[in-house]
């Protein structure tokens, strides 16, 4: 593992272990094991962090979304798929996810966002393309601009759930159904 990825890995263990506020350079590079003077080749705070610790999980969404979706099953059952691939991320990651919101939005740092979820939005619209040369989904749409919508609709939902409420698997499979009815609804 490069030095860059051992430091964001550190800081998400101490940001889980300690919080945001809490933790410090010398509590992530001391986690990392290095220098600290190594920690700023790479980063200059810890608020630096975000936009990598926000690449890395939306990396691991990318990932779960293209080992989740079966190429060969229909339209209907590929958006499901996506859906509850970010479900999953948003269940096993959610404390992770919560850092990297309270760390980017408190920061300079959420003008970075587009950047980082560019892979998540360009899976989603090649995908929404294909949907539409097949005729599943609306001629109207425009793949791009849509893409964004979907993901920020299916992430806050499975945030939503993931964060706050209490009863989560049960919520989750209810609202999975919700929001796949509803991107139906408006695809279609």
């Amino acid at each position: 593992m490069g030095k860059k990825k051992l430091i964001v890995s550190a800081a998400i263990d101490s940001f889980l272990e300690k919080g945001i506020h809490k933790t410090t350079i010398s509590d992530i590079v001391r986690e990392a094991g290095i220098a600290q003077g190594t920690f700023y080749l790479y980063f200059t705070s810890k608020w630096a962090l975000m936009p990598a610790i926000a690449e890395v999980m939306a990396g691991k969404i990318l990932q779960t979304m293209k080992e989740s979706v079966d190429e060969q099953a229909s339209y209907d059952t590929q958006l499901k798929q996506m859906i509850a691939a970010v479900f999953e991320v948003n269940r096993v990651y959610h404390e992770v996810q919560a850092i990297v919101y309270a760390g980017v939005a408190s920061t300079e740092h959420i003008k970075e966002w587009e950047t980082v979820y560019a892979p998540i939005y360009d899976y989603v619209s090649s995908w929404l393309t294909e949907a539409k040369e097949e005729g599943e989904v609306r001629d109207d749409i425009q793949p791009e601009k849509i893409s964004k919508l979907m993901i920020g609709l299916i992430e806050a939902t499975a945030e939503q759930i993931y964060l706050y409420d209490t009863d989560k698997e049960a919520e989750a499979i209810v609202q999975q159904e919700e929001v796949y009815q509803f991107l139906q609804h408006a695809l279609q």
